[in-house]
């Protein structure tokens, strides 16, 4: 199938697709903050560079949109019919690549969580996985972390507060 627009058309409409402050991230950013939560956002020295990082907690997060990043049986990760082997292999691409961060953040001593667009419409369930997930508001980890994010093996200090 032909593409319907003219090339410069479709750069406009792509240059459009944004990267980060995406419109599920905010959703989860909003409900994370209203909760008490407080983290940081794409910290680019983690591999991945996770929407939201908790440093305290040593955990992650990434929202990702099910089309970009292929959410297995959803309806809105579809390849587009035209095109369909540029867009398997980006998409392919983008999966690999997504695998190869969750490993090295794991590896580093990071958990990770991936929340899907299609799964932020129930809010309910989304709380819970994400208190599920990051625990207690009110209670954090201290520890001494290098700029990298990693914690520096001869200062590492850890204690547990409560607010």
């Amino acid at each position: 199938m032909v593409d319907s627009l003219d090339p410069a058309a479709r750069s406009a409409v792509m240059s459009r697709v944004r990267g980060k402050d995406t419109r599920p991230e905010m959703i989860v950013r909003k409900l994370v903050f209203a909760a008490g939560y407080r983290y940081r956002l794409h910290v680019r020295t983690l591999p991945g560079s996770p929407d939201l990082v908790f440093p305290s907690r040593r955990k992650v997060i990434f929202v990702h949109g099910c089309f970009w990043h292929r959410h297995e049986n959803c309806s809105l990760a579809r390849i587009p019919k035209s095109r369909v082997e540029f867009w398997t292999e980006k998409l392919n691409g983008n999966r690999a690549r997504d695998e190869r961060a969750f490993q090295a953040l794991a590896q580093a001593g990071w958990e990770v969580l991936v929340l899907w667009e299609c799964e932020l419409r129930e809010r309910q369930q989304l709380a819970q996985k994400l208190q599920s997930f990051l625990g207690p508001v009110g209670v954090a980890r201290l520890s001494i972390l290098n700029k990298n994010g990693v914690p520096d093996a001869e200062t590492l200090a850890t204690k547990t507060i409560a607010k």
